[in-house]
């Protein structure tokens, strides 16, 4: 029989899978004139397609012209809600079929979990769960994957553990999925379990285990199972790119990464980050010119990482070269490229370019505001530092130890002891931040440099810290500022209870007797420092040989 032959009302199924929106306000007008609207089916597949489309006010049109709506057309506008993100409407939807004494089929049950899945509102799902399990349907398959899902993506690993095990079959997708679930956790012993338990596998089997056993660091594992991988991917061998090289091993790393058949910007941007987490900035630059060069399209990680090894390097010049590379662009990534930006010029002395990228920047996060203060503080420009301090708060951004780290670090290099003291004191009160011994750091540095000597001592006998030696140094720091050797002895006496092999400080202390006078006094200072064989760390410089290059 040919599809013309057919009545209408089978034809019309076929007509709405495909049709436009106006067709679809043709078909539902036919409908109402013929009266086939009475027909409960073909009305719901009305508001599916117009859901589809987009169109989800017309799907509750047709959804109210209906009188009363049937269970297929509460399903439908559910599922049209569920599928066009409007969860709160499908939840709204839901309670008004309940208090109207409708009774809720597998269908409406499967999306009304995804949706709680998807809102977070799993005390819902519980009740939903509870009312779905009295009706019978919570066996149904369709039912169980969905509340499964909806109990991993509340992390209920016990329930959705429950649910796994009630499955009589169950596909390899549901495995991977339990398996993701205790790899999150670092469960790497019941993911292991599973792994072995499981009827068949696929390539997201064997990188779900590969990427567990580098999330707990066992990279020796992950080097077996990879071995044993019947068939590897882009993705199987760019995380064991980043775990041999988070050992430590460049060269394994990058032998793996050139061996990788067809690289993504994953796979780039791996290696790349792992010779800029290791210091080896030239090599990380040399990787991304080597990249353009593939025709490899970077995108926002990628330009941070070669940022950061500009930064470095204090390459401005290859620095300026990406920012031309990424002119009428880098405002499209957002406030990652442009707070990298911003430090790599910041890292290189421009430091009025850097607060022009600041301003350019859209939607700047806290990081974004921190490294600016603390850029404008390295640069000597303490009050302009304190000033976007002060604009920093007016919008309400949420301020972190780091932000009052920067500003405090500002107000030490700008002279600011009040305006310091004042952000110090006022830490946990206002900000609710407690502050760590950095910030106290911060804190006897801003008072040393302003010769307040016996305050920052008194800070350091009240911190709740047991005083380090970068404490102590400051203090000696200031001594040394003042020329007050008697107040650098009574340091001195507390540094080598702490630490009693640091040449720094008794460099310091030998040269403040010099600069008194007091030769004897500096000529034993120096014999302790060969006696104990205290040695600074000798510096060296490089010679790159443009020749071999």
């Amino acid at each position: 029989m040919s599809f013309a032959s057919l009545p209408i009302e089978q034809r019309i199924p076929n007509l709405l899978r495909h049709c436009t929106f106006e067709q679809l306000k043709q078909v539902h007008g036919f409908l109402i004139s013929s009266s086939l609207a009475q027909h409960p089916a073909l009305p719901s597949l009305c508001i599916r397609r117009a859901a589809e489309l987009g169109k989800t006010e017309h799907a509750e049109l047709i959804f109210f012209s209906s009188n009363p709506p049937h269970i297929l057309q509460w399903n439908a506008l559910i599922r049209g809600c569920f599928q066009s993100g409007q969860h709160k409407k499908a939840l709204n939807l839901f309670n008004e079929m309940l208090q109207r004494g409708l009774t809720p089929n597998e269908f409406t049950y499967s999306d009304i979990f995804a949706s709680c899945g998807a809102l977070e509102e799993y005390e819902i799902g519980n009740k939903a769960h509870c009312q779905a399990l009295k009706a019978g349907f919570d066996l149904i398959p369709l039912v169980a994957i969905s509340l499964f899902n909806l109990y991993a993506a509340n992390s209920s690993l016990a329930d959705a553990r429950k649910m796994f095990d009630g499955f009589s079959m169950k596909a390899v997708g549901l495995w991977n999925k339990m398996m993701y679930l205790y790899v999150g956790i670092g469960d790497i012993l019941s993911a292991r379990k599973l792994f072995d338990e499981m009827p068949e596998r696929d390539v997201v089997s064997w990188n779900t285990m590969l990427s567990g056993y580098v999330r707990v660091k066992q990279v020796d594992k992950a080097k077996s199972l990879f071995q044993e991988m019947p068939a590897r991917n882009v993705f199987s061998c760019t995380v064991m790119v980043g775990a041999i090289a988070d050992t430590g091993d460049l060269i394994g790393a990058r032998r793996l990464f050139d061996e990788i058949p067809e690289r993504n910007v994953v796979s780039w941007n791996c290696m790349l980050s792992a010779y800029t987490r290791c210091g080896r900035f030239r090599q990380a630059l040399d990787l991304f010119l080597q990249m353009q060069s593939f025709g490899i399209l970077p995108d926002g990680f990628t330009f941070v990482s070669a940022l950061s090894a500009c930064a470095h390097l204090g390459d401005l010049k290859t620095g300026k070269w990406i920012h031309l590379h990424l002119i009428g662009n880098w405002l499209c990534f957002g406030a990652i490229v442009g707070t990298a930006l911003m430090e790599m010029y910041a890292k290189c002395g421009d430091i009025d370019s850097a607060f022009r990228i600041f301003i350019k920047t859209a939607k700047k996060d806290a990081f974004c505001w921190n490294v600016m203060i603390k850029a404008l503080a390295m640069h000597g420009r303490g009050n302009d530092a304190f000033q976007l301090f002060a604009s920093m708060r007016k919008e309400k951004l949420q301020l972190n130890d780091f932000t009052l780290m920067s500003v405090l670090f500002a107000c030490s290099h700008g002279g600011l002891v009040e305006q310091g003291r004042q952000i110090f004191e006022s830490m946990e009160r206002e900000f609710m931040i407690k502050p760590r011994i950095e910030h106290y750091g911060c804190l006897i540095d801003l008072l040393c440099r302003a010769n307040r000597l016996e305050e920052a001592y008194q800070v350091v006998k009240e911190m709740p810290y047991r005083p380090d030696i970068l404490v102590w140094g400051a203090l000696l720091g200031g001594c040394r500022a003042r020329n007050d050797t008697a107040f650098a002895e009574k340091v001195m006496e507390r540094i080598q209870e702490v630490d009693d092999n640091g040449s720094g400080v008794y460099s310091i202390m030998s040269n403040m007797y010099a600069a008194s006078n007091q030769w004897s006094e500096a000529q034993i200072t120096r014999e302790k420092i060969n006696d104990r064989r205290i040695w600074k760390t000798p510096g060296c410089s490089s010679v790159i040989d443009a020749s071999a290059i």
